[in-house]
């Protein structure tokens, strides 16, 4: 078991670094720039519990001066070891996070994570939410990038809101499930449904 274990984060990466690394950025920016359009993500294969489509955000996003928390059952020794190997990133607690990863369950409370300050409100964390599904219904949208609305699935769209309220600090969230995400910045407004 110990050779075969040793081995498990070398796999998983883009098999095509380039293209796969271009198609994965393209879509997360398709999805921050459209929230609550869905995008399909492929090339990653990360170790569970990590989604394929949360792995491409990490390899994509992610690399040896980004400081990335690691939450719940996600943070177990053979995604640690992967995040290591393909990016290099700081594992660091919530506190000083700028991206987290992790189910809903283990991400919450949102507090704790950086969300900017009033002189530099970029400086506060995305968190990468790995969920059973995603759909495009649900939580009513409004915002930039939206015409008129849109509509996704989310676990806790009160949280949202509330997130949402106190723009321009907040937390931006890539939600993931499957080979799929979607993207809410803290700009969007969320109607609790």
């Amino acid at each position: 078991m110990g050779a075969m274990m040793d081995g498990l984060h070398l796999a998983g990466g883009f098999a095509d670094p380039a293209t796969d690394a271009a198609t994965a950025f393209r879509a997360v920016l398709q999805a921050m720039a459209r929230p609550g359009q869905i995008e399909s993500v492929r090339g990653a294969a990360p170790p569970a519990p990590c989604s394929h489509a949360a792995g491409a955000a990490l390899l994509t996003l992610v690399d040896s001066t980004t400081p990335l928390y690691l939450a719940g059952a996600h943070d177990c020794d053979t995604l640690r070891d992967w995040v290591r190997f393909h990016t290099g990133a700081p594992l660091v607690g919530r506190s000083e996070a700028a991206f987290a990863l992790g189910t809903w369950d283990a991400l919450v409370p949102l507090t704790g994570y950086p969300v900017g300050t009033p002189e530099y409100p970029d400086r506060s964390a995305t968190l990468i939410v790995d969920l059973p599904a995603l759909s495009g219904t649900g939580a009513r949208l409004t915002g930039p990038g939206i015409r008129d609305a849109a509509a996704l699935s989310l676990p806790d769209p009160a949280a949202f809101a509330a997130n949402a309220a106190r723009f321009p600090l907040g937390l931006d969230f890539i939600l993931c499930a499957g080979d799929r995400l979607a993207a809410l910045p803290r700009t969007i407004r969320v109607e609790v449904a």
